[in-house]
């Protein structure tokens, strides 16, 4: 059985008992469907009854054992028994925290100091009572851990069925590590649908494609890079349509639009949906893929979301004019709650009242269309001109030889900052590749003059975060020193 009963679950009436928690709808599905898939890897399967079972017992030791209030999660597990362990947890009225496998011990055993170790004797749960604790990079060099609530999660499902409508509500693959909340999340939303997720123990392109083609999960939830490398395979292999594939979801970073036709011709008959969000704030706003739009547009906010643009101390005198950027503030139930550990990270949220702003920064355009411009700290001031990075990065990623970029900011006496560029070439687009001038001619006809870099890089091993992002402090931080973090940053020849 793919599809839930669409019926069953409050797209729009105010959410009563069971219902109001992440967990709430296991036991109701366990009843009512024991024998459908609830959660599937490489590492086995578990229906909604057996789920419910091991988790009724993993719960019970808890209680018994008088575990901590925020439990962290043994990441040696497989992603199965982690979301066991997770779903364990936060049934017995605790929080569970996902460390991610990649941590160093010393980082790991830092985060562990942040969590109180003080027994709970709680046993139930309420809307507003903390259930995850998820990490995020922070500016310090630590992660920074986010607490949030159940109706912080359980609003994002039913806006989410709500806004993108009974398609959502099918069997979802959700093929990444759950120390990624957008993989977590896929998981938790395929339980609270009652419609099941299948996982990956390790991402795979290839498994990946191959489990869409036997038509037994009708969503997916996925990043940019993960569709860029199935794209890469499908085309190496030559592989035909997958029309089983009804929904695509992407976010965790921007998609870049010139793959979409590749994308849509891969699943002709997905919708394709991306949407902007962030840990602190959950989901922001959304649009389809195929929608004709201004480059920098994320979409039009859910239908409980709602945005300010206020200006910043930099360029508030702009303000006036309604395509200017300023601080995108937003407001909606499912906003954190606070951060765990270190709060000394000037990229941690600013809040006024109920409304937060994750320092991005954009405008809404005349259509209603959230565009972003980039995120405040990001921002470099160059011939006493604010640039944007991500912008000159979308427009870059546009150019059929480059795969990725990342503009960066160096100190120059003369303009404050300079403008320099690292680029990954694609691998499928033959030699040559184009030269420095080239590459600037090229942007000069569809940007502004001052927002050209001066410089060219070329890296080969492109770096990423965790969350499978471009890490962008890395490479900056290359172009400072003498490069021997990458050492094949190479100049681009003019």
């Amino acid at each position: 059985m793919n599809k839930g009963d669409v019926s069953a679950l409050p797209a729009c009436a105010p959410l009563q008992d069971f219902w109001q928690l992440v967990h709430g709808p296991l036991a109701h599905w366990a009843q009512n469907r024991p024998d459908v898939v609830a959660l599937e890897s490489e590492a086995g399967t578990l229906t909604f009854a057996q789920l419910h079972t091991a988790v009724e017992q993993q719960s019970a030791q808890l209680q018994a054992q008088r575990a901590a209030q925020i439990r962290l999660l043994d990441t040696k597990q497989s992603t199965l028994m982690q979301l066991v362990d997770f779903l364990a947890t936060i049934y017995s009225g605790r929080c569970a925290a996902i460390a991610d496998p990649d941590w160093q011990a010393t980082v790991r055993q830092r985060i562990e100091s942040w969590l109180p170790n003080t027994p709970c004797e709680l046993s139930t749960s309420a809307a507003n009572t903390p259930f995850y604790v998820g990490f995020t990079s922070g500016s310090t060099g630590l992660p920074k851990g986010f607490k949030r609530h159940h109706q912080s999660w359980t609003e994002s499902f039913r806006v989410g069925l709500k806004d993108f409508g009974p398609v959502v509500a099918q069997r979802t693959l959700a093929p990444g590590r759950i120390s990624h909340s957008l993989f977590l999340f896929g998981a938790l939303q395929g339980i609270w649908y009652g419609v099941g997720a299948v996982m990956q123990e390790r991402f795979s392109a290839a498994r990946c494609l191959s489990t869409m083609a036997q038509g037994h999960t009708p969503c997916l939830i996925t990043v940019p890079s993960q569709l860029l490398l199935m794209l890469q395979w499908a085309e190496h292999r030559k592989l035909p349509p997958i029309p089983e594939i009804e929904l695509i979801t992407i976010s965790g970073a921007r998609w870049m639009r010139a793959h979409t036709p590749a994308l849509r011709a891969l699943f002709p008959k997905a919708r394709i949906i991306e949407f902007y969000g962030a840990s602190e704030a959950s989901f922001v706003s959304w649009m389809d893929a195929d929608e004709t739009c201004s480059p920098n547009a994320v979409g039009r906010p859910f239908s409980n979301v709602e945005l300010q643009i206020r200006a910043d101390e930099v360029d508030s005198a702009n303000m006036s004019n309604p395509s200017s950027d300023g601080l995108i503030y937003i407001r909606s139930p499912m906003l954190f709650m606070d951060y765990v550990g270190d709060a000394h990270d000037p990229t941690a949220v600013l809040r006024d009242g109920d409304w937060l702003s994750v320092r991005d920064m954009g405008h809404i355009d005349e259509s209603g269309m959230l565009c972003l411009a980039g995120r405040q700290s990001r921002m470099i001031v160059t011939q006493g001109k604010n640039l944007f990075p991500e912008e000159l990065e979308n427009l870059l990623t546009e150019h059929p030889h480059i795969a990725h970029a990342s503009v960066q900011g160096c100190p120059d006496t003369l303009r404050g900052m300079q403008v320099q560029a690292v680029l990954q070439w694609r691998a499928d687009m033959p030699e040559p590749r184009p030269s420095a001038l080239a590459l600037s001619q090229w942007l000069r006809e569809r940007t502004q003059t001052f927002k050209l870099p001066r410089q060219w890089w070329v890296c080969k091993d492109w770096p990423y975060t965790a969350s499978g992002k471009t890490d962008h402090g890395k490479l900056g931080l290359a172009l400072q020193t003498t490069r021997s973090d990458l050492p094949e940053l190479q100049p681009l020849q003019a």
